[in-house]
């Protein structure tokens, strides 16, 4: 009966982790698509990317509701309930990670309407890339449990504050020299935002990953001290 218990339980954990997954591939998809909808001025992909961001936030309710009721029920200690209460921390930064994506597809709508130029967009794009690169390596060390890739995406956590500066600095340099610019560029700095932002959510990804597995919680995060925020 014992040995039932358990393996009821270690599904009830995996089939947890496995949700975690699926909304952690909605998340990467809607933020994808979201730079690809303002890079491509593709106001029908943008509303799409608007559309979709309640089934993150209906994926993440039934996370949270799923991982309260295992740990109500079975009470677990130690490692595993770390891996309960883990997958709620998860959801919830992947939920925030689909609403930043949903407020960069509404920015996407309204510079489709503006003065924008590629100079403007590229930075915007190399930024984003970075991100989705982040992001994607954090879930994998989830995935995986690989505590040597969620360490990596933590220490480089710094580069993404970098590439914010310098994308910040760029645009305000491009509505200096051209004030037709304005307009568009101020989007585009509330844009970069949400993308500095995403970046966060995947050190704190990292974090969890790392006190799932050791029980031990990263400090000191470090980061670049002289953004303009």
């Amino acid at each position: 009966m014992t040995d039932h218990i358990l393996t009821a339980f270690d599904r009830d954990l995996a089939d947890l982790a496995a949700q975690v997954a699926e909304l952690g591939a909605l998340a990467v998809s809607e933020a994808a698509d979201a730079i690809a909808a303002l890079t491509g001025a593709d106001v029908v992909l943008a509303a799409e990317v608007v559309e979709r961001d309640h089934r993150l936030d209906e994926l993440e309710l039934e996370i949270e509701e799923r991982a309260i009721r295992l740990v109500a029920l079975r009470q677990p200690v130690a490692e595993d309930l770390r891996r309960a209460m883990s997958a709620m921390k998860m959801a919830a930064n992947l939920e925030r990670c689909g609403d930043l994506a949903k407020n960069i597809a509404k920015r996407a709508m309204v510079v489709s309407d503006t003065e924008i130029t590629p100079a403007l967009l590229r930075p915007i794009a190399r930024m984003g890339e970075l991100v989705l690169k982040r992001l994607t390596a954090a879930l994998d060390a989830y995935a995986d449990k690989d505590l040597v890739a969620a360490g990596e995406v933590w220490s480089k956590d710094g580069e993404v504050d970098e590439h914010y500066e310098s994308l910040f600095r760029e645009l305000l340099t491009y509505m200096m020299g051209d004030p037709r610019l304005i307009a568009s560029g101020a989007h585009l700095l509330f844009v970069a935002k949400n993308l500095e932002r995403l970046g966060d959510h995947a050190t704190n990804i990292a974090e969890i990953v790392h006190y799932e597995i050791t029980g031990e919680q990263l400090t000191a995060r470090p980061k670049l001290e002289t953004l303009s925020r």
